[in-house]
């Protein structure tokens, strides 16, 4: 079974963001940037049902791909996705931002050419917070899909994925292939060790342009203004229960 991870270089999750001065968006500048951490997730998946970890069965996957669609820095993103497991990874580059719709349509080129059995991807980027990908992705291949996944069982031709929905956990299933969203709870990713860092450098990176797959990129949002969220106000302390009940009626809670 052949994997496709799709993942992404975005500004390090430890790293407080700054939005530019002239309001059009993040500065990027002088910013450590890391792999997205839900498509991180998703590598550490993938390589696990190749090896055999957890409740995966030894040899599930024989392949995994990664694919990262970005500037030509995406590839050190797909490095360490190498030196986590990953077989091979094509970079689709682009010097612009693409929207969901244009990342998804890309990806929908890749797979036709690739022909994966499954696709794992984080469920959204922590930079845009779109969580369209993987859905727009499925409706173009006319796939099954199971997002939010905190379970994946791989058996008989079907990904079952066991997702928390607000009254629980849900458990669905798909005929593969399929596109599966992966959520924080799946699974903790590996460190990758020196030894493997030092293999992924012999690992294939193909690079390709926006241009190889004809694909229509054109933005179909503007984006009007991006600021920090509003400072929060200071809290008060109180002296005991009953004047917290005092003040949460002052303040109509109660």
């Amino acid at each position: 079974m052949k994997i496709l991870v799709p993942v992404k270089r975005v500004i390090d999750s430890n790293v407080k963001a700054r939005v530019k001065a002239d309001q059009t968006g993040v500065d990027l500048a002088n910013v450590k940037m890391s792999m997205n951490p839900f498509d991180e997730i998703a590598v550490e998946e993938a390589v696990r049902l190749k090896e055999g970890k957890e409740h995966h069965a030894a040899g599930t996957a024989s392949e995994i791909v990664v694919v990262s669609i970005g500037v030509t820095q995406a590839q050190e993103t797909i490095r360490t996705a190498l030196a986590m497991g990953a077989d091979r990874g094509i970079l689709v580059q682009s010097d612009t931002d693409l929207e969901p719709l244009a990342i998804a349509k890309l990806l929908k080129a890749v797979v036709d050419e690739e022909k994966p059995d499954l696709i794992l991807m984080g469920k959204q980027s922590i930079d845009g917070d779109n969580n369209a990908v993987g859905q727009m992705l499925a409706a173009l291949l006319d796939w099954p899909q199971a997002t939010f996944a905190g379970k994946l069982e791989i058996a008989g031709g079907k990904a079952t994925v066991t997702r928390e929905v607000d009254g629980g956990l849900q458990t669905v299933a798909a005929e593969l292939p399929a596109v599966v969203t992966v959520d924080l709870r799946l699974n903790t990713p590996r460190y990758a060790s020196l030894p493997n860092i030092m293999k992924a450098k012999k690992k294939e990176i193909v690079t390709k342009s926006v241009a190889d797959y004809g694909v229509d990129t054109a933005d179909r949002l503007k984006v009007l203004k991006v600021t920090e969220p509003a400072k929060r106000s200071a809290g008060i302390k109180v002296a005991d229960a009953a004047e917290l009940v005092a003040n949460l009626k002052n303040a109509g809670v109660l």
